[in-house]
C-alpha cells in the first residue's frame, strides 16, 4: 500500500528507496474524489491496484492511498487454489452424478420403467379414454377425497367444475350415496336416486402394486331404463288386471247361467246387471274424468288389481284431468307408485280397506291426492319416506326394514322435482300424499 500527496509524492512504499519519489500511475479520478481500479506497471512490476482519496473535515482531498497486488502474486494464489477447485468440482460432479442416477432409478421404478416418451403417450391415452368413456368414473383416496372425476361422472352427479381435491361430503350428493361412497366397501350394481337421475353404482378397492389406495367408483345412468321398467310394470299390472277381470267375468257368467238353469230368471238378471253397472260406473268415471289415455288405462288396471287384493280403489267423482303435457311415463311413475303404496298400506289396516284418489286442475297445476285407510305414518317416517331404501314392508329373510327396497317413492319424488312440482305427506292414521305439478300445455276441457 502506498500513501501519497496530491502532487504524487510518496509518503510510504514497500521499497523504502521509493519514498519521496513521484507516484507512477493515474491519480486524476482520485483527485476528483472518486475511488477507481486499474492495471498498471509500477516499480514492483505489473499490478492490479485501487486508488482513492483521503478527505479532511471540509471534504478537501489532502492525500491519496493506492493499494494493489502484483500480477505474479495473483497468479501464484490462483495456481495454489486450482487443485482445491478441481477437487471440489470433481466431488460435486460425482455427488451430482450419483444423485441423478438414484433419482433416475426411483423415477423409473415409480413409472414402471416407462420412458418419457412412453409416459407422455400413456397420459394422452389416459386423458382420451377418460373423456370418451360413457360411464362415470371417480377415483377416491383413503381420506375420502376425490382424486379424479371424468366428464360423465360430473354430468351424472350434477357437479359444477372439477371436484378433484374435495372431500365426498362437500359435493352435495344425496345422503345415501355419500354414505355408500364414504364407507369405501365393495358395491355391486347398487341403485341410487339423485335429484334428477337413477344411477347404478359399482365400487371396488383400488390396490396398485398390492397396496391400498382408496376406491374406484363407476356410475351408469339408469334413468331411462327405470322409466321403461316402470311402464313395463304398469303394462304387466294392467295385463294381470285383465286376467283377473276375465276370471271374475267367467265366474259371474257361470253364476248367471246357473241361476237361469234353476229358473231364477229375475235373480239372474239382477245379478248380471248389478255387476255390469258397477264395472261400467268405474269405467265411465275414469274415461270421462281423465283425458290422458295412459293414465286412464293405469287407473282401470289399478282398480282391478286392488279389487283382486281386497282393497277398494275409490276415484273421486270430481276427478277431471285434460291434456297436461306431462310425459305419460312420468305420470305412470307418480300415480302408479302412489297408488301401489296406498294399496299395500291399506292391506295393513282394518276393514274396510280403501284407497281414495282425486285429481284435478287448479291454477294451471295438476293436483293429485292419494289417501289410504292403512295404519299411517309417524312424524319421523314422514320425514324419511322419500329417501331411497325407506320402506314399511317387512320381507322375510330379506334385509332389515328400510334397506334393499323402497325405491318407488324415491322415484316419485324425483319425477316431481324434475317437472318443478312439489310433494308432501300427511302423518298420522291413514297417510295422505299430495302432488302438485305445473301443466306443460294450456288447460283443455275434459269430456
Amino acid at each position: 500500500m502506498t500513501v501519497l500527496a496530491p502532487d504524487r509524492t510518496r509518503y510510504t512504499h514497500p521499497d523504502p528507496g521509493e519514498i519521496g519519489r513521484p507516484f507512477r500511475g493515474t491519480i486524476a479520478p482520485a483527485l476528483d474524489g472518486e475511488t477507481f481500479t486499474e492495471t498498471y506497471t509500477g516499480t514492483l512490476g505489473p499490478s492490479v491496484r485501487a486508488t482513492g482519496p483521503v478527505l479532511d473535515a471540509g471534504g478537501e482531498v489532502v492525500a491519496l492511498v493506492s493499494a494493489g497486488l502484483t500480477v505474479d502474486a495473483i497468479g501464484e494464489d490462483l495456481a495454489a487454489a486450482v487443485p482445491g477447485i478441481v477437487g471440489m468440482g470433481a466431488v460435486t460432479l460425482a455427488v451430482g452424478g450419483l444423485g441423478s442416477w438414484a433419482l433416475s432409478r426411483r423415477v423409473r421404478r415409480q413409472t414402471h420403467g416407462l420412458s418419457p416418451g412412453a409416459l407422455a403417450r400413456m397420459v394422452d391415452y389416459h386423458e382420451a379414454v377418460l373423456h370418451a368413456v360413457r360411464e362415470g368414473l371417480l377415483l377416491v383416496d383413503g381420506e375420502q377425497r376425490v382424486q379424479l372425476a371424468n366428464d360423465e361422472a360430473r354430468r351424472l352427479l350434477d357437479l359444477d367444475g372439477d371436484p378433484a381435491g374435495r372431500h365426498l361430503p362437500e359435493l352435495g350428493l344425496p345422503r345415501e350415496l355419500t354414505e355408500t361412497l364414504c364407507l369405501q366397501g365393495t358395491v355391486v350394481d347398487e341403485i341410487h336416486v339423485t335429484g334428477t337421475r337413477v344411477l347404478v353404482v359399482n365400487q371396488a378397492a383400488a390396490r396398485p402394486s398390492d397396496r391400498a389406495a382408496g376406491t374406484v367408483v363407476t356410475l351408469r345412468d339408469h334413468t331411462e331404463l327405470q322409466t321403461l321398467t316402470g311402464e313395463l310394470d304398469s303394462v304387466r299390472a294392467f295385463a294381470e288386471s285383465l286376467r283377473a277381470q276375465s276370471h271374475e267375468a267367467a265366474n259371474r257368467l257361470h253364476t248367471t247361467v246357473s241361476l237361469v238353469e234353476l229358473g231364477r230368471l229375475q235373480e239372474a238378471v239382477d245379478f248380471a246387471t248389478a255387476e255390469l253397472a258397477s264395472a261400467q260406473r268405474l269405467t265411465d268415471r275414469v274415461v270421462d274424468g281423465v283425458d290422458e289415455p295412459v293414465l286412464a288405462a293405469l287407473l282401470l288396471g289399478k282398480a282391478a288389481t286392488a279389487h283382486e287384493r281386497g282393497v277398494a280403489l275409490e276415484i273421486d267423482p270430481a276427478t277431471a284431468v285434460g291434456s297436461t303435457g306431462i310425459p305419460g311415463g312420468d305420470l305412470v311413475t307418480i300415480v302408479g307408485n302412489l297408488v301401489d303404496n296406498a294399496i299395500d298400506a291399506a292391506l295393513g289396516g282394518e276393514a274396510p280397506r280403501e284407497v281414495h284418489l282425486a285429481m284435478w286442475v287448479e291454477d294451471d297445476r295438476l293436483e293429485i291426492r292419494v289417501e289410504d285407510t292403512g295404519p299411517g305414518l309417524s312424524e319421523e317416517d314422514a320425514g324419511r319416506v322419500f329417501e331411497r331404501g325407506w320402506t314399511t314392508k317387512d320381507v322375510a329373510g330379506a334385509q332389515p326394514k328400510g334397506l334393499g327396497r323402497g325405491l318407488g317413492l324415491a322415484l316419485v319424488a324425483q319425477a316431481v322435482r324434475r317437472h318443478g312440482g312439489s310433494i308432501s305427506v300427511r302423518p298420522g292414521s291413514g297417510a295422505e300424499f299430495r302432488v302438485s305439478l305445473p301443466l306443460r300445455v294450456p288447460v283443455q276441457a275434459v269430456r
